[in-house]
């Protein structure tokens, strides 16, 4: 159906396993749901557009509060974007998604990707989690953990 794939070579299996982990601990405390999106280049001049383009394509619009988070990353291009849906971007505001990248960039500028990705997931799950704590009774994992490879 898509053109994306589970695995491919860009991280190690510790940093891919490292990733998930902090997108399964981002996701605890929260009805939330957080997606990594990783490819080599970016088609568009904008990584924001590419970002939402697979942001529908994935289907992240239909959680239940609107409340998914895509991080987006062209690798080889060197270009990143997180874009959020309309629930958590109108309840954390525009700045507060550019803090999270000039964050990341610190990471991104010593090729430290993982941690990088890391460490921007576990920020957007403390968002996630002050604007839609989790609730036993009704939530649920909505959305699939792994990272995405596209090509």
């Amino acid at each position: 159906m898509f053109p994306f794939k589970k695995r491919k070579s860009f991280f190690s299996a510790e940093e891919n396993d490292m990733i998930i982990a902090s997108i399964r601990d981002a996701e605890k405390l929260t009805s939330g749901e957080v997606r990594i999106f990783v490819e080599s280049k970016c088609r568009f001049i904008d990584a924001l557009d590419r970002a939402s383009e697979i942001f529908t394509q994935l289907k992240m619009e239909n959680t239940q509060y609107r409340n998914g988070v895509l991080f987006y990353v062209a690798l080889k291009d060197r270009q990143l974007a997180i874009f959020a849906d309309s629930g958590i971007h109108q309840a954390v505001g525009e700045q507060y998604w550019k803090n999270v990248v000039n964050q990341i960039l610190v990471h991104f500028n010593k090729e430290d990707y993982a941690t990088g990705i890391k460490e921007c997931v576990l920020k957007i799950g403390d968002a996630l989690k002050t604007h839609f704590p989790y609730n036993e009774e009704t939530d649920k994992n909505e959305l699939p953990d792994e990272i995405i490879f596209g090509k």
